[in-house]
């Protein structure tokens, strides 16, 4: 099936995304995962991401569930090729696994990953605010936003920039992608599955986690006026730190309120807090990324 012909649909997009982590057992402790081609020849790095913490969840068992997970990519993925994925199980206790993931491709590591897991427990609890935003309902889709913008992006951006993706977008405050300004380094966004999927806990998180590495890195590049299209610009993530908190549900909305409190040395750091609607702190990011200048 080409992208032309592609299945479009809300459920068929949604259902693809959960195909794509729905990752293959080969042997003990050992994974392949599927392969996305987008026809821009690196894979997405949330997609790593989200099939190595599908493997540490894999080989984890009872209750325990992830509540935190640190990656460092090495190498850019090969969307032509599978990614293989081996598990380490470092430690298994009474209340707490850690697993080490190390994803590969021909040979050569492209992430390496560790999670830790924890059993059901009850503790002290505080949180910071939501944000007060406006609802999802009343903001335009990233999409549209780009397809009104889309004769000044660059023709070779175009096909993928408006290709039908499987999490929707609604900015708070939307970016210009033709003449960016600069501004504060803030921005926010609701996103969320474009359809219902089904009750499993591990597959919500992973959605999560594949979703965490979408805008965050851009944020660092706002005080500067550009972004990931500005002629010269390379841009890559370097490392990902997520901490899952809360229970939630990737078909549902979710606010990602991101912030860049540093930039420099060709590197972006870059911060993000992500909200269920009834106002609860799920999860907690860190990303560095690659910005850098091309002569």
């Amino acid at each position: 099936m080409t992208a032309e012909t592609a299945d479009t649909s809300p459920e068929a997009l949604a259902q693809g995304l959960v195909d794509l982590l729905e990752i293959e057992e080969v042997d003990t402790d050992l994974y392949v995962g599927k392969r996305q081609p987008g026809g821009v020849g690196r894979v997405f790095g949330g997609q790593v991401i989200a099939q190595a913490l599908q493997a540490a969840q894999r080989s984890t068992e009872g209750p325990k569930a992830a509540h935190s997970l640190h990656a460092y990519f090495m190498r850019p993925g090969n969307e032509d090729y599978p990614i293989v994925f081996r598990v380490v199980r470092d430690f298994e206790g009474r209340s707490f696994a850690t697993r080490r993931v190390i994803a590969m491709q021909k040979g050569q590591p492209i992430l390496n990953m560790a999670a830790s897991f924890q059993m059901p427990e009850e503790g002290l609890h505080h949180q910071d605010a939501m944000p007060d935003v406006p609802a999802p309902e009343t903001l335009r889709s990233d999409r549209d936003l780009r397809l009104e913008n889309i004769d000044g992006i660059p023709e070779k951006f175009r096909a993928h920039m408006l290709r039908w993706r499987p999490i929707e977008v609604r900015p708070v405050n939307p970016r210009s992608w033709i003449d960016p300004a600069p501004q504060e380094p803030h921005y926010a966004n609701w996103f969320r599955l474009v359809a219902p999927i089904g009750d499993d806990p591990a597959m919500h998180r992973a959605i999560l986690a594949y979703a965490s590495d979408m805008a965050l890195l851009g944020t660092a590049l706002l005080p500067h006026g550009m972004n990931w299209i500005t002629p010269g610009m390379q841009t890559a993530s370097l490392d990902h730190s997520l901490w899952l908190h809360e229970d939630f549900r990737a078909d549902d909305w979710l606010l990602y309120a991101c912030d860049s409190p540093w930039s420099g040395h060709a590197r972006g750091f870059n911060r993000g807090k992500i909200y269920a609607r009834d106002g609860r702190l799920v999860a907690s990011v860190a990303q560095e990324g690659l910005i850098r200048m091309r002569q």
